[in-house]
Parts: C-alpha cells; sequence; structure tokens
C-alpha cells in the first residue's frame, strides 16, 4: 500500500513539473512571437560627439579631428545599431543642423532625420596606482570618463532627453621576485571607460526614441500616385497600415514660453502597396488611401503619417 501510494506521489510530481515545462514554452513562444514582430526603425542623426575636456589638447589641436571624440562617436553608433531600432545617420555640420531644427517642421527635410543626439565627454582622467613589498609589486592602471548627451527632437527642437553617465576601466599587473608582467599604460581603457559611461545612456535613449509612434509624411498625393517616405531599410513592408493624422494646434504655455502642440485628428488611413527607393534617404513607399474627410493635396504638410497602437 505505501508503494502504491508512494508511485503515486512520484506521477504526480512528474506531471505537475511535465505541464510547468509546457506551459514556460508556450509563454517563452508567445515572447518570441512579439519581440520578431513588425519593427519600424527610427531615423537618427548623430551631430557630433566632442571632448570637452583638456585630455590630449596641445598647441597643434584640431577640434574637427578630435580622436576621443570619434571614438565616442564610433561607440554610440555601435551600440544603437545593435538595437536593430534605428537608422543612423551621421552630421557633421552641426551649426547648421541646428540652426534648421530652430526653424521647427522645416528641420525635417534638411536632417532627414526623427531625433539627433548631441554628445561630448565631459571629464577624462587617468592614474597609476600600486604597492610594492620585499618580494612583490603590484600597478594598476585606471581611467574615468563621463558622458554626457542631448535627445532632440528635430520636428520641435525641444530636448526631450538630458543626461550625464560616469564609466572606470582599470588594469591591474603584479610582480614577484621580479617575474611577472610589466606594462606601460593601456590605451584599451579609454575604450572601456567611455564605453561603460555611453552603456549606461544607450537604454534611456532608446527607450525616449520609441515612446512615441513611428511617423512620417506625403511624399506626393496625385492622380498618378501617393507617395510616403520610408522604405523596406525601416521596416515598411507591403500590406502595412498606418493612420492618417492632422497636425494639431499649436499653443503657448504662457509660464514658460514653450509652444505646445496639442493632439490631431484622424482623417483616414493608408495602406503600403509597393516599396521603393536606392538609400534610406531616398526610400518611399507607394500607398492606397482610405479617408473620412477630403485630403488637402495643397496643403501635404498638414498631414503626418503615423504607425497605428
Amino acid at each position: 500500500m505505501k508503494k502504491i501510494i508512494l508511485l503515486s506521489m512520484l506521477l504526480t510530481i512528474s506531471y505537475g513539473a511535465s505541464a510547468q515545462r509546457k506551459t514556460q514554452i508556450v509563454e517563452t513562444t508567445t515572447q518570441n512571437v512579439q519581440e520578431n514582430g513588425m519593427v519600424l526603425k527610427r531615423k537618427v542623426a548623430i551631430g557630433r560627439f566632442s571632448n570637452e575636456t583638456q585630455y590630449a589638447k596641445g598647441i597643434f589641436y584640431d577640434k574637427e579631428n578630435d580622436p576621443m571624440g570619434k571614438q565616442a562617436l564610433d561607440i554610440l553608433s555601435a551600440k544603437l545599431a545593435a538595437s536593430g531600432k534605428f537608422l543612423l545617420l551621421e552630421r557633421s555640420d552641426l551649426a547648421s543642423l541646428l540652426e534648421e531644427c530652430q526653424k521647427g517642421q522645416s528641420a525635417v527635410s534638411t536632417i532627414g532625420a526623427d531625433f539627433m543626439i548631441i554628445g561630448s565627454i565631459t571629464e577624462y582622467g587617468r592614474k597609476d596606482t600600486g604597492k610594492s613589498g620585499v618580494f612583490s609589486s603590484q600597478k594598476t592602471q585606471t581611467v574615468e570618463a563621463a558622458v554626457s548627451v542631448r535627445l532632440v527632437e528635430v520636428s520641435t527642437g525641444l530636448i526631450i532627453y538630458s543626461d550625464e553617465a560616469k564609466g572606470s576601466a582599470e588594469l591591474t599587473t603584479k610582480t614577484t621576485m621580479g617575474v611577472g608582467g610589466k606594462a606601460g599604460f593601456d590605451a584599451t581603457l579609454s575604450d572601456k571607460a567611455i564605453s561603460e559611461a555611453i552603456g549606461q545612456l544607450v537604454e534611456n535613449i532608446i527607450n525616449k526614441c520609441t515612446n512615441s509612434a513611428w511617423k512620417t509624411y506625403f511624399l506626393s498625393y496625385d492622380t498618378d500616385a501617393i507617395l510616403i517616405a520610408g522604405g523596406q531599410s525601416q521596416g515598411i513592408k507591403e500590406g502595412m497600415s498606418f493612420s492618417i493624422m492632422t497636425k494639431g494646434k499649436q499653443v503657448k504655455n504662457p509660464q514658460t514660453g514653450i509652444m505646445i502642440t496639442l493632439p490631431g485628428k484622424n482623417v483616414g488611413s493608408v495602406k503600403v502597396v509597393m516599396t521603393g527607393g536606392d538609400t534610406p534617404e531616398t526610400e518611399y513607399s507607394f500607398v492606397e488611401v482610405t479617408t473620412t474627410e477630403e485630403i488637402n493635396a495643397n496643403n501635404m504638410g498638414n498631414y503626418i503619417i503615423q504607425e497605428e497602437k
């Protein structure tokens, strides 16, 4: 009798564990389907990444070709590209871009991006520390860096995210009775310290860029063809549908003086028929339109094609 009860308990435990494993597999499959679903990539322009520290600034220093600034820009670009959510556009003519950005909507066509990132290395330092004993010695190289970024929404010119983060990296070498590793300054420590600082900011940048709905604009609206900006490289595919929204009214906040754009009105939808274009900057999509009111083809700038939420 005891054997029968024990066998029954084992079968129950085994069945319960099996059921639990099956449930976990179903949940994981559902999650993968969601993660591998439609991803509409935002266009992000990296305006510049400057070195605001005094490190490596000698008499022949060239601000336009600062190696540390380029190093930080490359690291940021790589981390954003690895997320698979962006088309990255490097922009070096920062002064003209910022000037256009203050003009509002016209900046979208000039910069060709939804967001622009401006970054700088605000702190950088390295030091050597060590200790010596009768039979052994130890040396530690340490690099510390601080990075600041600003994320600008191109269509409004507003800074929607600004933050600073710090990173550090170190390398220790030891010798005992004269035997062991000896090393001069390790230049890769700079990469690691800057990368750690940027890594702390990347997730917030991604979240800020993807919190709002993906959007684009009409390129052409006539009897020959109706085109919207964007194509395959941004994740647009045949059969996808998007909402047509009018631009909302702008009101001024008397306390801050900042113009606030109110929500627009949904006046219809578009369905992608075919995509075309050679580069991310020149891609377009042919669409079919269904509307609740007539579209004013002479004022296409008043409409936004927006991801359906």
